[in-house]
């Protein structure tokens, strides 16, 4: 499975009403640590369907839901289970660490 896109108005349906966890990508087109964990995402995607989903928010054109969650840098992600935050973390990571956070995560 693919990277969802999220948007403001789909954050809750897609997000906080997910019957899995999710991975929350808040990126931006301009943002290059964004455009550098952007693949990794995609594998883990992948490697990880059914078991989580990973959502990429564009702050630009979707400022809302990151405003709610106070984000100030990015790329910042968070995972949320059950509709509540469990875990959040800013900056680009190699897919390995990805990995590890949100399988620790949860």
């Amino acid at each position: 499975m693919a990277t969802v896109a999220v948007t403001d108005a789909t954050f809750d349906e897609e997000v906080k009403n997910a019957d899995v966890p999710v991975v929350v990508d808040f990126w931006a087109e301009w943002c290059g640590p964004c455009k550098q964990i952007g693949p990794a995402l995609e594998e883990l995607s992948a490697e990880l369907d059914g078991k989580v989903k990973i959502a990429k928010v564009d702050v630009d054109s979707n400022p809302n839901a990151a405003a709610a969650l106070g984000v100030r840098g990015i790329p910042a992600l968070f995972i949320f289970k059950d509709g509540q935050v469990i875990s959040n973390r800013a900056g680009a990571a190699p897919k390995a660490a990805l990995q590890s956070w949100i399988e620790d995560s949860l």
